[in-house]
């Protein structure tokens, strides 16, 4: 009997796959894929979903010898393990293969006892739950079951010593790309190298791992790098986000993930690799320049106040602003900041803006050059300027980064504005420029605003000298402007110049 069919089977796991809370087609995805490493054939819907979470376009003719599943957390992969772990030790006879005495074994590793306790109990409800299973159960251990037919299912956590020494059926991995092992740099390389022997005697012999991602690096990622998406390939790979396996995770609680952090929900739910190379800057030094508490600044009539606007560019993006100053130790601070999100009108919102923008004494906001005439037109009416932007949103995200990394900036506490500071990711282009963006499907609004009126903040001044003619040792008139703005006010200052005329 195969294993879908097990699955449809009223005397076996049937149950399990349309039960209350959980019907039959929320299973439909892991169906697909079951079918997918045991080589069975595929109805249409079924060949669809195997092609889009694989890659790849030919179904596979024969049994994967290794297969990788890189998926979102509360997909069901733990439970697909448990069942794959039972199906592969009371549906197939392998006493051929072993000598007298010699039991072949099922082996489910987990990245720690906790983890290796979830499947025991998975591992142990299908047996227990059905009678026919039940039969073949000869022993219960902490960590074993010994079934008929020589053959053992059996626990254990990620260690490539306690898992030498066994004849394996199939090795299945949980949690692999968070295994850890002091010690050891590469431990689920370590590990995988200790269990592939021990399954070179039975023929058919099966290795999957199952993870929600992590890191670029490791045996997940090398996996997904060297096998996915190529047809014929006895490693398959699959790669699905959490719903696309469990459509009951309500995708609520996705969103709230990634408001909260963005790097680790795109890993969490989405599967999707982390990569620290493409963080613009730690969450550490975000949250050292984060004044705690401070949710909004009142005005400062000692200095002069600058604000930077980034319209909504379609129906899924807000609308922000964002007010600062430079104070006297030279510090860029975050006044004020405003979000707005869709559904809204574009015309009370600037209205909105235009309010606190006359509050801090602000008659110029600069914003996206690309955002059309019709914030120009909406701010003009409401007796503000709309400067366009000289630079672009990578070259505002990068005049902020040294800010951040030296502490020279006061941010609000704002948790939205945290998130997506520390969700923006560095990329490459082919010429060698560096961008700056939002990660997929995250957001970056606050953030855009805020880093555009920090950096009108931060901008280099110039120094420019005052006066048709100057003498050695006497006092030069100066005054401080920049490519964006007039001086308000001359500043004055004495300057000694040596051996140096000045025209």
């Amino acid at each position: 009997m195969n294993i879908l069919a097990a699955i449809e089977d009223p005397n076996l796991f049937r149950l399990w796959f349309h039960r209350k809370g959980r019907d039959a087609s929320s299973w439909a995805a892991w169906r697909a894929i079951l079918a997918a490493i045991f080589a069975l054939p595929m109805d249409e819907a079924q060949l669809a979903t195997y092609r889009e979470l694989t890659g790849r376009t030919a179904p596979p003719t024969k049994q994967a010898r290794e297969t990788w599943l890189v998926c979102g957390r509360r997909a069901g992969k733990s439970f697909i393990l448990a069942l794959v772990a039972v199906y592969l030790a009371c549906f197939h006879d392998h006493r051929r293969y072993l000598q007298p005495g010699e039991r072949a074994t099922v082996l489910i590793i987990a990245s720690d006892r906790r983890q290796a306790r979830v499947i025991f109990r998975f591992v142990r409800g299908l047996l227990m739950n059905t009678p026919l299973l039940k039969a073949m159960l000869q022993r219960e251990t902490a960590d074993a079951f010994d079934l008929a037919g020589q053959v053992s299912i059996e626990i254990s956590t990620a260690s490539f010593r306690s898992t030498r020494g066994y004849t394996l059926v199939a090795a299945l991995c949980d949690e692999i790309a968070f295994w850890q092992q002091e010690g050891s740099a590469a431990p689920d390389t370590e590990i995988l190298n200790s269990l592939r022997p021990a399954m070179a005697m039975i023929p058919q012999a099966m290795l999957l791992a199952a993870s929600s991602p992590f890191g670029r690096r490791g045996a997940l990622f090398d996996a997904h790098k060297r096998h996915y998406g190529i047809d014929d390939d006895p490693t398959l790979v699959v790669h699905a986000p959490t719903r696309a396996l469990n459509p009951l995770v309500r995708q609520s609680i996705i969103d709230e993930a990634m408001e909260a952090d963005p790097i680790a929900a795109r890993s969490e739910f989405y599967a999707e690799f982390r990569s620290d190379g493409d963080r613009l800057v730690t969450s550490e030094a975000i949250q050292a320049c984060v004044a705690e508490r401070t949710f909004e600044r009142a005005p400062s009539p000692d200095h002069r106040h600058w604000a930077f606007v980034d319209p909504s560019g379609g129906s899924a993006d807000a609308m922000t602003l964002a007010i600062a100053h430079m104070d006297a130790k030279g510090f860029a601070v975050l006044d004020a900041v405003r979000e707005v999100r869709p559904p809204f009108s574009p015309e009370a919102v600037v209205q909105e803006f235009a309010s606190l923008l006359r509050h801090y004494g602000v008659t110029t906001v600069t914003g996206d050059r690309y955002a059309g005439e019709w914030p120009r037109e909406q701010f003009r009416k409401c007796g503000i300027k709309y400067a366009p932007s000289e630079r672009t949103k990578s070259e505002l995200y990068l005049t902020l980064l040294p800010l951040l990394n030296s502490g020279r900036v006061s941010l609000l506490d704002d948790k939205r504005l945290i998130a997506q500071l520390t969700g923006l990711q560095r990329r490459t282009a082919r010429g060698g420029r560096d961008s700056i963006d939002h990660a997929s499907g995250a957001h970056d609004d606050i953030a855009n605003a805020v880093a555009g009126a920090l950096a009108l903040v931060a901008r280099p001044k110039a120094r420019v000298f005052y006066g048709m003619h100057a003498i050695i040792g006497a006092p030069i008139h100066w005054l401080e402007v920049t490519q964006e703005d007039k001086p308000r006010a001359w500043r004055r200052g004495s300057v000694v110049v040596s051996n140096v005329r000045v025209n």
